[in-house]
């Protein structure tokens, strides 16, 4: 909860919209770079599978994790394993992505690494969520 309430806190400070967002990057590179080698290569490689699939969602910080936002709005994020304490990492999708199949479909999905179908399936994932 203190990691949101500095993101929160700086998001007032910052000024023009570009340079917002330039900062909320490089604040989102910066805490992957802080991470655990495993975590942090995969948090690499969905920031930039993210990026390619959805060039629309802006990357920011959401307590203290990486996530990619609609109009301010988290759309999806990453949790490392490590700050959790899990043995897995996770991708997860808040209401915000445009998941919905049926009456029930997955939010969040367990990454242990990535294979390069791994990566086209999210890519497909955040493509669904962004639009």
């Amino acid at each position: 909860m203190k990691e949101r309430a500095k993101e929160l806190k700086a998001s007032t400070r910052r000024g023009s919209r570009a340079d917002k967002a330039a900062e909320e990057e490089a604040d989102v590179v910066a805490k992957i770079a802080e991470m655990q080698d495993s975590d942090r290569v995969m948090a690499e490689r969905i920031h930039t599978v993210v990026k390619a699939a959805a060039p629309d969602l802006a990357p920011k910080l959401w307590y203290g994790m990486p996530a990619y936002a609609r109009d301010g709005k988290v759309v999806c994020f990453f949790q490392s394993a490590e700050k959790f304490k899990a043995r897995y990492a996770t991708l997860g999708f808040s209401d915000q992505a445009h998941l919905d199949e049926g009456s029930m479909w997955a939010t969040s999905y367990a990454l242990s690494k990535l294979t390069a179908a791994d990566e086209a399936r999210i890519a497909t994932l955040v493509k669904n969520a962004a639009n």
